[in-house]
């Protein structure tokens, strides 16, 4: 018989993908009025104020967000800010349904990673598994980038789907970052400093064709903050 804790934590592994899921649609509806940065930086600004609640609510404030590995918090922050960039700018261009078929590749860069920086196992069922799962996102892409072998595919639209793909990179070694850091640091700690980092590294993008936001996407962008700090 399972244990409760096994129900306990799929439940809120399923509960955290559909907050996700939710948060990109918002973000996938504010793409329309204002450029990548911006949304980076509400999505990040907006998440504190959960995560620092979490931090109350356990009784960890302000100890929680002590960290011994500030180096690591920035180099997760600088690799994830960028992830996460690519990622809303990929949003701007493709179906919503597409971007997250082929961020499947982002767990399938993390095996890969794991071993050539961290030094883990891969047995031989594992790589087959990740072949596979590279295959699949192949697929996936066809279509897009046929545009590069003169398809007649939008270009844009293939530099989206190559967009999302480095994305997905990028957010794995974001991943192999967070694998060290949570050695020595509290999760809320972790995620509480990349939100700080996402949220001044997007403020660079401010000459960049920033908006004046209408209240509907404004509303989305908050939303997706408070509900990524949620997820």
């Amino acid at each position: 018989m399972a244990h409760p804790n096994s129900f306990r934590a799929i439940g809120l592994k399923i509960t955290s993908v559909l907050l996700f899921v939710l948060m990109a649609t918002l973000i996938k509806a504010a793409s329309a009025e204002v450029p990548p940065g911006q949304t980076v930086f509400f999505r990040s600004l907006c998440a504190m104020p959960v995560i620092l609640g979490w931090l109350v609510w356990q009784g960890k404030f302000p100890h929680g967000l002590r960290t011994v590995n500030p180096l690591g918090h920035l180099w997760r922050g600088l690799i994830g800010s960028t992830a996460m960039g690519l990622s809303f700018a990929g949003l701007a261009i493709l179906p919503l349904s597409e971007v997250k078929a082929i961020q499947y590749a982002m767990p399938l860069f993390v095996v890969i990673l794991a071993a050539l920086m961290l030094g883990e196992r891969v047995r031989v069922v594992r790589l087959t598994a990740v072949g596979m799962g590279m295959l699949g996102v192949l697929i996936i892409l066809w279509p897009r980038l046929t545009s590069f072998t003169g398809g007649e595919v939008e270009p844009r639209l293939a530099y989206g789907a190559l967009i999302v793909l480095i994305g997905s990179l990028c957010a794995a070694f974001a991943q192999i970052f967070v694998r060290k850091l949570v050695e020595t640091e509290e999760t809320a700690a972790i995620v509480f400093w990349f939100s700080v980092t996402a949220t001044l590294l997007s403020l660079l993008t401010f000459p960049f064709g920033w908006k004046v936001p209408s209240t509907t996407v404004l509303a989305c962008l908050i939303g997706s903050g408070l509900i990524g700090g949620l997820g």
